[in-house]
């Protein structure tokens, strides 16, 4: 079952189960894919977006939702930082299982020796290598500051 698929049943799920905060955070989530599908039709892409740019559209709604944790905490607003704890929580749901630290860091280190990448100046290639073959598995802003912290030393 797509992810797509996965977040269209759990919508109805939460409708008929009467969770409001479920439904809306789904809703939102349905409506940027929605608005993926469009951007992808005016490319020229007429099935719309595929897996791979799902799980990114989503690590980017969780990202979204961390900035304004941190935000909130500046306001000393609990109760909407907890609101936006619960659609992280959600959104994680349609995410596979995220490699933590050291997995991470693993990865980077052999994407670095088997594809000669020796300086910041190739940040952007390992980050593509990242993207493309590890998109939704690891936090793309993790593996940044890992990557850059091996190619700067």
């Amino acid at each position: 079952m797509s992810i797509r698929e996965k977040i269209e049943k759990e919508y109805k799920k939460s409708i008929l189960e009467k969770k409001p905060n479920i439904t809306n955070t789904l809703r939102l989530v349905k409506s940027s894919i929605k608005d993926k599908d469009i951007e992808a039709r005016t490319s020229g892409i007429d099935d719309g977006i595929k897996e791979a740019q799902i799980m990114t559209l989503l690590q980017s709604l969780i990202k979204q939702r961390n900035d304004s944790i941190d935000s909130f905490k500046k306001a000393n607003r609990n109760d909407l930082i907890e609101k936006e704890k619960e659609e992280i929580e959600i959104i994680k749901g349609f995410l596979p299982l995220q490699k933590n630290e050291k997995e991470t860091e693993e990865i980077i280190d052999t994407i670095i020796k088997t594809n000669n990448i020796n300086s910041l100046k190739d940040m952007g290639k390992l980050m593509g290598f990242l993207k493309s073959d590890y998109s939704g598995q690891i936090d793309m802003g993790l593996a940044g500051k890992i990557a850059k912290s091996k190619l700067s030393s």
